[in-house]
């Protein structure tokens, strides 16, 4: 019997060909769906996954394209859950347990008809629909609509709210008694308190969309930080004497050493979160109060953004296609750690994506796996560097290269050949601007005339914290800001409002949620190569980008606040703007 055709044998008929109609629809590829299908039957012993989400899994088709496809072939009504709003009432109706365990969520009650509108990830699972009717009682008429596992997981987290269960914990730990509640939300199944601790504040932190997370070990106790936004925040303050088995939790789930508390130490932990994947990239150093760990948060959902929701200005994302439509030489990302070099790179990366090109990357390490793209880290222990790793790529037909970093004289000579023959070469560095990039290059070693022909263009970036659009606060500047925005001086000239951070429930009363990048895209033209040629400062270069249309991060900083988007205050925290007073 044809693979493609033998899905879910025994399911209703309708269910029968998932894999044919996501083959005819041209979501999947025969191979593709006999991969999964291997796979399902590898994993069926352990738990049965459904065929959708091994696809999903596999990153061979999104959610939402197999919710819709499927939702119109099956007579299912489709929905995407983040454009939902659900009222508390109506999502009260089936308890949190019993949500969570069948992955199905309350939509809408039509009272007149009887009947309550319920997203389900498998409609046609009868002993969930048959709960959810005894659950309500009378007459009520239960009607699925498709969604997907995951967008339910995110929903359910959204509408009910999600407890952050340490101080049951914390007390199970002190006193014996099993904390119930904390069970509930994590398994079915007994576990010990620190396990679900450690799980606990990590769940915790995804959900709080940290970037990272500090257990920084003091005298008398134990410091717990997340970087929100850019920003660290204390969270929690616990007794030192839960330090040693929190450290030795965090460091068996992501493979290091226990014995070893006197030298640094690099792991890894992977773990689902709402449903879906989640990195954490683990380092531990020790301190004068003990092992300090910090764990860098790794979500995938959130590492690759498309090229478009990079944030950038029209003339700059314009300007950025052009230098991606240059077929050799290579590009820089410039800006300290933690200014989004990673996720711009890895934006641009997927937007080139195809089966017609063969991309390479080597980093310190992968952040994000991508599909097709052969991703390596680097290894010392095998003396694995950046340079001795370009050269290994060369001989492996790429069209376009990845260095994580240019960090020496070796990597950079490597970096710059490979762009010199033929290849598209992506790289970060560590300057203040994109003109700076000229002489750190100057200082690896690399000569003028090779960078005056080869550099395609450089993207300068920093983050900075949006504003809360729902408390952030209109103000009449001052003179001095005036000057800084460059606009409102004259006397009769309009001012567009500046807003200024006040705080609400919404962003955790700090006035801001979430970040953008305010960037600078410089292109190397024939004008630049001959100033670069000829030793040129970064003043001058810059000066002759601005009269060819170059915008700095300065005034697209400004821009941003001219917009409303973030505020002056942010804005200057990350980016110098007193060139603008002068």
């Amino acid at each position: 019997m044809d693979c493609v055709a033998a899905i879910n044998l025994g399911a209703p008929p309708g269910r029968r060909r998932i894999g044919e109609l996501l083959v005819s629809r041209g979501v999947v590829t025969e191979d593709q769906v006999r991969i999964a299908l291997t796979e399902q039957k590898r994993k069926r012993e352990q738990k049965r996954e459904h065929l959708g989400n091994i696809l999903v899994r596999l990153g061979f088709a999104t959610e939402a394209v197999i919710r819709d496809v499927l939702g119109g072939a099956l007579g299912y009504e489709p929905v995407d859950l983040s454009r939902v709003v659900v009222g508390s009432e109506v999502v009260q109706l089936i308890p949190k347990d019993v949500a969570r365990r069948y992955h199905i969520l309350a939509l809408t009650m039509d009272q007149e008809k009887r009947e309550l509108s319920v997203a389900m990830s498998d409609p046609f699972n009868v002993i969930a629909l048959d709960q959810v009717r005894a659950l309500l009682g009378g007459d009520i008429e239960v009607k699925a609509v498709l969604a997907g596992s995951t967008e339910i997981d995110e929903a359910i987290d959204r509408f009910y709210g999600y407890e952050l269960s340490v101080d049951g914990i914390l007390q199970e730990i002190e006193t014996g008694e099993i904390d119930y509640h904390s069970l509930e939300a994590q398994s079915d199944e007994y576990s010990q308190p620190v396990v679900r601790l450690v799980n606990a504040l990590l769940s915790d932190a995804v959900k709080r969309a940290a970037s990272d997370v500090h257990f920084e070990p003091e005298h008398e106790f134990l410091r717990i930080r997340y970087r929100i936004d850019g920003v660290l925040r204390q969270i929690r303050s616990l007794h030192r004497n839960y330090w040693a088995a929190i450290a030795v939790r965090l460091k068996v789930m992501s493979g290091m050493n226990i014995a070893e508390m006197r030298a640094p130490q690099d792991g890894r932990i992977s773990l689902q979160v709402s449903g879906h994947p989640v990195d954490f990239r683990v380092s531990s150093m020790p301190t004068t109060h003990g092992e300090n760990i910090v764990l860098r948060v790794l979500d995938r959902q959130k590492g690759i953004v498309a090229l478009e929701a990079l944030g950038l200005s029209d003339e700059a994302l314009a300007t950025l296609r052009l230098m991606m439509a240059r077929p050799e030489g290579i590009i820089l990302v410039t800006g300290p750690t933690g200014s989004g070099k990673t996720t711009a790179l890895y934006s641009m990366l997927n937007h080139l994506n195809t089966e017609q090109v063969n991309i390479m990357t080597l980093e310190d390490p992968v952040e994000y796996p991508m599909e097709m793209i052969r991703q390596t880290s680097v290894n010392e222990a095998v003396k694995l560097d950046f340079a001795n790793g370009v050269r290994t790529m060369m001989r492996q037909d790429p069209d376009i290269i990845l260095v994580g970093e240019i960090r020496d004289a070796q990597t950079a000579e490597m970096a710059f050949r490979a762009a010199m023959t033929g290849h598209q070469v992506f790289s970060t560095l560590h300057t203040n601007s994109a003109a700076g990039a000229i002489p750190r290059l100057l200082d690896t070693g690399i000569p003028l005339h090779i960078m005056a022909g080869n550099i395609i263009g450089v993207i300068g970036q920093r983050l900075v914290r949006k504003l809360c659009v729902y408390c952030k606060e209109a103000y009449e500047p001052t003179r001095m800001v005036r000057q800084l925005l460059g606009v409102g001086i004259g006397i009769g000239t309009e001012m567009p409002p500046i807003y200024r951070p006040s705080g609400c429930a919404s962003c955790d009363h700090t006035g801001y949620k979430g970040r953008l990048a305010v960037a600078e895209v410089l292109k190397f033209d024939q004008e630049i190569d001959e100033l670069v040629a000829r030793r040129a400062t970064v003043s001058e270069i810059t000066k002759t980008a601005r009269n060819n249309g170059f915008v700095t991060m300065a005034d697209d900083g400004v821009r941003r606040v001219l917009q409303g988007v973030s505020s002056l205050d942010e804005v200057s925290r990350v980016v110098d703007l007193t060139d603008r007073l002068t």
